[in-house]
C-alpha cells in the first residue's frame, strides 16, 4: 500500500496505526517529519503488508530535483505497482492542497488508479457529529472526489493505536477493493518498465556481489595456506619457535574472521539487493510525469 498526500494529512501516523507499532517518524502535534521515500514492513490480522509513504511528491512546491527524486523512489519502491493507493486526507475543508494531491497522483499513477483508491479520513477524533453528516455537508470536489473512487474511506482515530477495531475494518474494505479488481496490483506500462529495470539491477548486484565475494575468499583461503603450511614447516623442523609458530596461528585466526566478516557482508548486499536498486533514481519515464506535475503548480 502506498500512502499519499499532503505534508501534515497524517500519512505517517496512519502508517503507525496500521502496523501497531511507532514504525514512521512522527512529530507530537501529529504532522510528518519524514522527508523522502520511506518503506515498513509487517504482519497485520494474517496480512504481510509493505507500508511506502511517499511525501515529498505531495508537496505544495518541491524543486524540479527534489520532484524527480521522490517521484523516482515512490516508482521504485511500489513497483511492480500498489495494491492499494492509500488517499490520507485531514478531515476538514477540502483544500486546494488535497486538489492538487490528486492531480498529482493521477499525473503518476494515471486515472485508471481510481479503482486502486481508498480514502482514509484522519483526526476522527476532532468528530463532532456522525461522519455521515460530516460528508453531506462536505466541498462538492470532496464528494466528487469519492465517487470516483468507488465511494471507499474510511476515519482513523490515530490517537488510538491500540483501537485494532479501527484497523481491522480498514483492511476489510482494502481486501474488497482488491477482490473487485481481481486481487491484482495497480500497474501501468511504466511500473512494468521499472519492475523489469530493478530485477535486471538486482540481479547485476547480486552476480557482482558473489563474484566479489568468491575473489576475497579464494585470497584469504590462499594466503590460510600458506601461513598453515608455515606452521606445518616450523613444527617439524624440531626448531624452538614456539612464539613464531603462535603468531602465525593468531594471524590464521584473523585471517578466519575477516574472510567470515567479508562473507557476512556480502550475503547481506545480496540478501538485500532489491532494496539497493528501489533507492536509485530512474531516469526514464520521468521527464513526461515531471512535466505533468509541473503544470500543476502554474
Amino acid at each position: 500500500m502506498v500512502l499519499v498526500g499532503r505534508t501534515g494529512a497524517g500519512k505517517s501516523s496512519s502508517g503507525n496505526t496500521i502496523l501497531g507499532r511507532k514504525a514512521f517518524r512522527v512529530t507530537k502535534s501529529g504532522s510528518s517529519v519524514t522527508k523522502e521515500c520511506w518503506k515498513e514492513t509487517g504482519e497485520v490480522a494474517d496480512h504481510l503488508l509493505e507500508l511506502v509513504d511517499c511525501p515529498g511528491i505531495f508537496d505544495m512546491s518541491p524543486s524540479e530535483n527534489e520532484l524527480k527524486k521522490e517521484m523516482s523512489q515512490c516508482i521504485n519502491m511500489t513497483a511492480p505497482g500498489p495494491h492499494a493507493i492509500v488517499l490520507v486526507i485531514q478531515l476538514g475543508l477540502f483544500t486546494e492542497e488535497e486538489e492538487r494531491s490528486v492531480e498529482k497522483i493521477r499525473a503518476i499513477f494515471g486515472e485508471t488508479a481510481d479503482k486502486h483508491t481508498i480514502i482514509l479520513f484522519t483526526h476522527g477524533d476532532e468528530l463532532t457529529e456522525g461522519f455521515e453528516q460530516t460528508l453531506s455537508e462536505a466541498h462538492p470536489d470532496l464528494k466528487l472526489l469519492l465517487k470516483s473512487c468507488g465511494g471507499r474511506y474510511h476515519v482513523f482515530d490515530n490517537t488510538k493505536i491500540d483501537d485494532r477495531k479501527q484497523v481491522l475494518e480498514f483492511l476489510e474494505k482494502v481486501d474488497d477493493m482488491l477482490h473487485m479488481n481481481g486481487d491484482q496490483y495497480y500497474t501501468s506500462d511504466m511500473f512494468k518498465h521499472v519492475e523489469e529495470m530493478l530485477k535486471k539491477k538486482e540481479e547485476e548486484l547480486r552476480r557482482k556481489y558473489s563474484q566479489t565475494l568468491e575473489k576475497l575468499t579464494a585470497t584469504f583461503n590462499e594466503e590460510k595456506t600458506k601461513l598453515e603450511e608455515n606452521i606445518r614447516q616450523l613444527k617439524e623442523s624440531g626448531q624452538e619457535k614456539d612464539q613464531k609458530i603462535k603468531e602465525l596461528e593468531e594471524l590464521v585466526k584473523k585471517k578466519d574472521k575477516h574472510c567470515n566478516e567479508f562473507k557476512r557482508f556480502y550475503e547481506q548486499k545480496c540478501k538485500n539487493v532489491r532494496q539497493e536498486v528501489e533507492e536509485t533514481h530512474v531516469k526514464e519515464n520521468l521527464p513526461k510525469i515531471s512535466r505533468k506535475l509541473q503544470k500543476l503548480y502554474i
